[in-house]
């Protein structure tokens, strides 16, 4: 399947010119296919194919464009099985997941083909007599997309569709863990139509794809979803040539139980939102922090719930969790676990990989109670399927704590008092917050985070604004 693809450069599948990388199973650790990797020389010509592209779509009518996705969100609905399929298998998430995700994706090109006609304007009366003030948007340019490999298909959707109906052109570069999605995604947008130029795909080494565009000035505007350090990182190269930048970084989500919360319903919610995709979702909640008055009745209820999560290969319709991406995150999690029990913290399920999976990168659903709010498990992103579940007394202390992390990006309260409700989203200090739900994530809401968590919104009536330029015209008559 990868061979079959490879890079999309002026609307056209090739192999390029920097030879092949393995893509792995996760769940086996077997190689599922070689993908091919760019050049520079790759590179400078989707850059030159994305200027050509640009310069036509732009001048595109915005109800041409908004066709165009719609056409495209219908390719990609009727692949919707085979793009889940190659999903699972790249990146290890059950198919029932995985096709949710590819049914987001789909959304985030039908809601943007209808922005794409309300690019709105507007008029502002002069101070000179008979004159007026036009502010109008125009599209930024090309568009340089990097994406991580935990959402390899929702997060390409939710830059390249508000790009495209903004009127720029794409240059996805997709992690190298899992292009295949990316491929697929991209073909459904050559197979609607999507004129050449208009998006390219490239995959392959930092050097080769990343340091390239990062240079040109050209490329006007880079969007990311990865790590705060990489984000830091791009930031600092995009001053160079004074890209405009949008930055969904990490994450370290709170959530706060109060004393009235429905307990089996929040356990139940929780739970899913804990260990879908393994725990390594940005917005997953990872600091637990249950009034003390139900805190040992959560801590069991959701330690039941752990144990009855079954482990398995993403494309087995059986499997509820599956393997982390890869020998670096087992380690990284294995590290957290290692700390808790120096720390003296109470290893209440899991704490290793599984005995009856004995290939891949599997780690158990992990719960954890009993530490200190300077332990790993809770003081940093975690990025895995590990709860680290801590009492509080108090409303004010809870705040204190969720606000206590740099990072901004997502919050949950379970309460059913509406007062209590109102507070906790005026008192806490982050991008999104979920009150008795953890749906953050949809085409018409926009999405991102403060503080090192990032900048920029995804989705939502706000999403299209950071692919436009603001115009100001001043016309005296």
């Amino acid at each position: 399947m990868h061979n079959q693809f490879g890079l999309f450069i002026d609307g056209a599948w090739e192999q390029g010119s920097g030879g092949t990388s393995p893509v792995y199973d996760p769940a086996t650790g077997e190689v599922i296919g070689n993908a091919a990797n760019a050049s520079a020389a790759d590179v400078e010509r989707a850059i030159a194919g994305a200027s050509a592209g640009f310069a036509a779509w732009r001048a595109t009518p915005a109800w041409v464009r908004a066709d165009l996705l719609h056409a495209a969100a219908a390719v990609m609905a009727a692949r919707g099985e085979e793009a889940a399929r190659i999903m699972s298998l790249e990146s290890g998430k059950p198919l029932a997941q995985a096709r949710r995700e590819w049914s987001l994706s789909v959304d985030q090109f039908r809601w943007h083909a209808e922005e794409a006609r309300r690019i709105y304007g507007r008029i502002v009366e002069s101070r000179a007599p008979g004159g007026r003030i036009e502010v109008s948007h125009e599209p930024v340019s090309i568009v340089a997309a990097f994406t991580a490999w935990n959402f390899p298909a929702v997060l390409i959707a939710r830059k390249v569709a508000p790009a495209l109906a903004a009127g720029c052109s794409v240059i996805v570069r997709p992690s190298t863990e899992v292009p295949g999605i990316a491929m697929v995604l991209v073909d459904c947008l050559r197979e609607a139509g999507i004129p050449k130029g208009v998006v390219s795909l490239v995959t392959g080494p930092i050097a080769a794809t990343y340091t390239p565009l990062m240079a040109s000035p050209e490329v006007r505007k880079v969007t990311l979803t990865g790590s705060t350090s990489v984000g830091r990182q791009m930031i600092r190269d995009a001053a160079a040539t004074l890209k405009l930048v949008s930055m969904e970084l990490g994450g370290n989500a709170p959530l706060i139980v109060f004393p009235d919360a429905d307990l089996e319903k929040t356990l139940d919610l929780a739970a899913g939102a804990k260990f879908a995709n393994a725990g390594q979702v940005c917005v997953a909640p990872d600091r637990f922090y249950v009034h003390e008055s139900v805190h040992d009745e959560f801590v069991r209820g959701f330690t039941a719930r752990a144990k009855a999560i079954r482990l398995g290969h993403g494309l087995d319709e059986q499997s509820q969790m599956g393997p982390l991406i890869n020998q670096r995150r087992v380690g990284a999690i294995q590290a957290v676990v290692d700390d808790a029990r120096q720390r003296g913290g109470k290893i209440e399920t899991g704490g290793g990989r599984p005995s009856h999976l004995n290939q891949g990168n599997f780690f158990e659903p992990t719960v954890i109670s009993g530490l200190a709010d300077d332990a790993l498990a809770l003081a940093e992103e975690n990025f895995g399927p590990i709860a680290a579940i801590t009492p509080f007394s108090d409303a004010e202390s809870a705040y204190k704590r969720a606000n206590s992390s740099e990072y901004g990006l997502a919050a949950y309260v379970f309460t059913r008092d509406p007062a209590r409700m109102r507070e906790s989203i005026a008192r806490i200090e982050t991008g999104m917050i979920g009150v008795n739900s953890f749906a953050l994530a949809a085409a018409e809401a926009p999405f991102g985070g403060i503080k090192a968590s990032g900048m920029g919104r995804e989705g939502g009536a706000e999403g299209i604004f950071d692919f436009l330029n603001v115009k100001l015209a001043q016309v005296a008559l």
